[in-house]
């Protein structure tokens, strides 16, 4: 279970810059909730559509998702835990990636209107809400599969072990993140001594940020994909009844 453990890490790395970087973008551009309103959104209020797109996500998948795929894969649950987990890993990914491309278009439209150094940019904040919702349905998928898997999977004397070790990964998932930044920190580091993630996003390059952070977590996909081909899941035991007796035998279920 280690492995498939920490293949979840990364994913939170990618989900807190939400907190952060995102929050940043959000500070610098309209956040006026209608074009002549003069209510303007908290930027550490843009979380919410992330809930949002979470909340969606899991009605529709419980409501609609689970009883379609179960038809089609005879499991209870739809689809496994494994599945699940890979679904919020891809989502995740195009996440980030969404997250870079529109950071480009948000510095580009800083530049145009002349609010590099100071102002607000001439671009609604409404542009951040596919990147919060993105994360919010990846976290759906991985993160709801992840506690299900670790619960499920775990020896019956361990499973509170393995529930915390969940809530660890997230955590670690943090602590990355921090260590992420302080390497790109000093990796993109200049002579002037400007870097990729200044004071003032405006000057910096938080696309290409966002970029690396997409590429660990294709890598962290493949390297997710190559350990849940080989996992195991851990056998079941079914009692059944033969001949009005009370006969138990003991089935190894394959599919979870």
């Amino acid at each position: 279970m280690g492995p498939i453990w920490a293949a979840g890490i990364l994913v939170i790395t990618a989900s807190s810059q939400q907190h952060t970087f995102s929050l940043q973008q959000a500070s610098t551009m309209d956040r006026r909730i209608a074009p002549h309103s003069s209510f303007k959104i908290p930027a550490g209020s843009m979380t919410v559509f992330t809930m949002l797109a979470m909340l969606v996500t899991l009605f529709v998948y419980d409501r609609a998702l689970v009883p379609l795929a179960r038809r089609r894969t005879g499991l209870d649950r739809g689809i496994s835990f494994l599945h699940r987990m890979g679904v919020g890993f891809t989502i995740s990914v195009a996440a980030s990636l969404v997250a870079g491309f529109i950071e480009r278009h948000r510095r580009e439209a800083a530049v145009a209107g002349g609010t590099t150094d100071a102002g607000t940019a001439p671009l609604s904040v409404y542009w951040l809400v596919p990147q919060y919702a993105l994360h919010g349905v990846a976290e759906a998928f991985n993160s709801v599969g992840h506690l299900e898997f670790m619960y499920d999977q775990a020896p019956e004397s361990m499973r509170s072990t393995a529930t915390a070790l969940f809530w660890l990964s997230i955590s670690l998932g943090s602590y990355v993140s921090t260590l992420l930044i302080t390497i790109v920190h000093r990796w993109s580091a200049g002579p002037d001594g400007s870097n990729w993630l200044p004071d003032n996003i405006n000057r910096g390059k938080l696309d290409y940020f966002y970029w690396v952070v997409t590429l660990l977590q294709v890598m962290n996909l493949v390297y997710y994909l190559i350990c849940a081909r080989q996992y195991t899941y851990k056998p079941v035991q079914h009692y059944k009844e033969e001949e009005g007796e009370d006969k138990s035998m003991v089935e190894l279920q394959q599919k979870v």
